[in-house]
């Protein structure tokens, strides 16, 4: 029997029995692509794309090559000619105008495009001062891009007037042709401002020292003339100057070795410089010695032109304390007009029953007044004068403290140095009541004040003596018609040998309302001319009556 063996199926089944099953395979949707089967790609296209990928590398090494080795230093040279150069914008620096507007410091632009200070009112060059522009090296870079302010109101407002520089980047090509520009930092320009000072009351008032000066050979001079409300300053001279155009472009160079050999120092400003003040301290120390009850309105010390002081240390000898002039019998406002020396060596240091003030009380006086520190003008480099005292002297000269130094300091002599704007300031506080106003040359300030504990019922008697004096006594130049005028002269003497006059003058006007308050000194005249200063007054109120002036008539304002 043949056995046929039985052929066994494989149990395995195929995908295509279960998914492409004859019966179902009308249900799919061709068109998403149902019922087909995913087929692994081929090895040729695996090599077809590993092929184009080694072509690209291939190029990408042929180029770089080509960038580096065959033509890079070619490429590098002109990659060195394609750059970004950073251009400084200058700021504008703002605007100086006194009290009306009128233009005292701007900017011009000069041909090549660069702009200049400009300064058109000499007389106040000390005031303003110059700046100094921004500096280039030989091949024309600037290594330095700020225009600043090198003395005066430059100097001290150059903060605001700065303003901040901008900066263009522009990017240029090797052939030199602008590719690009941008504003990367805009400039912002400076600050305009205003001042207190009237340009014209300025100049007027610098021509009348400058004649005086001139005409009668003193070396130096300045003055000031401030509101008394408001410590406003409305006028600040000081002769010599300089023109402060030429200081800032720094040309012509004769100009400028002229100033430096002059001995009058125009880089000195000198309304803001100590002085010995000779008898123009009269009126405050007679404020402080009614204040403190050494003397009355009514006290007479009869003035015989010398006081004799007996030598402590050689019995019989006496040492001689010398006035101008023998007077005779004098109250406080006769002592102030005629400026008697004998009546205020007593009331400083004292003499027989006649109590004194003493140093220390004279002392305290003239720092109440505001001698002996700076008054806070905005001025950079402003003195303080100096108020000696026996710690002082002991300090400097190593030497006791004698009466006769206490008389001294009691008439401004001796070692007492004071500066034309604290004159100024503490004129204006007898006239306004005793209020002693930190000055001022910005407009716009709130007045800042600290009150002279003076009493202030006894001050009239001291500007009745300034009054006199104007018109019966020694400052007689200003007894005018059109004005009333109180002040008070005064006469130091300096020089190894005392050969020389400083010359001083200070009031106030008008007398019944006072307004405004003056000091002027005159420095190193000849012997004799101590008296002058008041002609610069003189000079100015007369000019001042011609223009009809709002200052002679008193409506100037005393704002802002």
């Amino acid at each position: 029997m043949m056995w046929r063996r039985k052929q066994r199926k494989d149990p395995e089944i195929a995908p295509d029995e279960i998914f492409l099953d004859a019966a179902n395979i009308s249900d799919f949707d061709r068109a998403r692509f149902e019922g087909r089967l995913e087929k692994p790609l081929p090895q040729r296209t695996f090599f077809s794309l590993i092929g184009v990928l080694i072509i690209f590398i291939l190029i990408l090494a042929v180029r770089a090559g080509d960038l580096e080795i065959v033509n890079g230093a070619a490429f590098a040279a002109e990659s060195a000619h394609n750059n970004l150069m950073a251009t400084t914008i200058f700021a504008s620096r703002g605007v100086i105008t006194d009290m009306h507007g009128v233009v005292l410091a701007d900017n011009v632009e000069k041909s090549d495009g660069n702009a200049v200070r400009n300064y058109p009112v000499p007389s106040l060059s000390q005031i303003i001062g110059y700046v100094s522009y921004p500096k280039k090296d030989a091949n024309g870079i600037y290594y330095d891009t700020k225009e600043a302010g090198v003395t005066g109101l430059e100097a001290e407002y150059n903060s605001l007037l700065a303003g901040k520089n901008g900066e263009l980047l522009t990017e240029v090509n090797a052939l030199g042709q602008v590719r690009s520009q941008g504003i990367v930092v805009p400039a912002k320009d400076g600050s305009n401002i205003q001042l207190t000072i009237d340009a014209n009351l300025e100049q007027l008032f610098a021509q009348a020292l400058e004649n005086v000066a001139t005409n009668q050979h003193f070396v130096a001079g300045g003055g000031v003339i401030m509101d008394v409300h408001t410590g406003a300053v409305r006028a600040i001279v000081s002769y010599p100057s300089y023109d402060s155009n030429v200081m800032a472009s720094g040309s012509p160079a004769s100009t400028i070795a002229l100033y430096n050999s002059d001995p009058g120092d125009p880089f000195l400003d000198h309304a803001i410089q100590g002085y010995t003040p000779g008898s123009i301290v009269k009126p405050f120390i007679a404020s402080g010695a009614l204040t403190d009850g050494i003397i009355t309105p009514n006290t007479i010390i009869d003035d015989k032109g010398f006081l004799s002081i007996p030598d402590p240390y050689n019995p019989g000898k006496d040492f001689i304390f010398k006035g101008w002039r023998a007077l005779g019998p004098v109250n406080v406002e006769k002592a102030i007009a005629w400026s008697s020396d004998i009546f205020f060596y007593t009331v400083g240091g004292g003499f027989g029953s006649q109590k004194g003030l003493g140093i220390d009380r004279l002392d305290y006086w003239y720092h109440q007044f505001g001698f002996g520190s700076p008054t806070g003008i905005d001025l950079p480099n402003e003195a303080s004068g100096i108020i000696p005292t026996p710690a002082w002297k002991q300090a400097v000269f190593h030497e006791p403290w004698y009466l006769g130094n206490t008389y001294d300091t009691s008439i401004g002599q001796y070692s007492v140095q004071v500066t034309p704007i604290q004159m100024a300031r503490a004129t204006a506080a007898l006239a306004n009541g005793g209020k002693l106003f930190t000055p001022t040359l910005l407009a716009g300030k709130v007045p800042v004040y600290t009150t002279v504990p003076v009493n202030a019922n006894l001050l009239p008697f001291v500007r009745a003596g300034m009054r006199d004096g104007v018109t019966s006594a020694l400052a007689h130049a200003i007894n005018l018609s059109y004005l009333t005028v109180a002040a008070k002269t005064g006469t130091a003497q300096v020089g190894a040998n005392n050969q020389y006059d400083n010359s001083w003058a200070e009031g106030f006007f008008p007398f019944d309302n006072p307004q405004y308050a003056f000091a002027v000194v005159l420095e190193r005249g000849p012997s004799g001319a101590g008296e002058e200063s008041v002609n610069v007054m003189q000079q100015l109120f007369d000019a001042l009556h011609t223009e009809n002036s709002p200052y002679i008539d008193g409506t100037a304002t005393s704002t802002p």
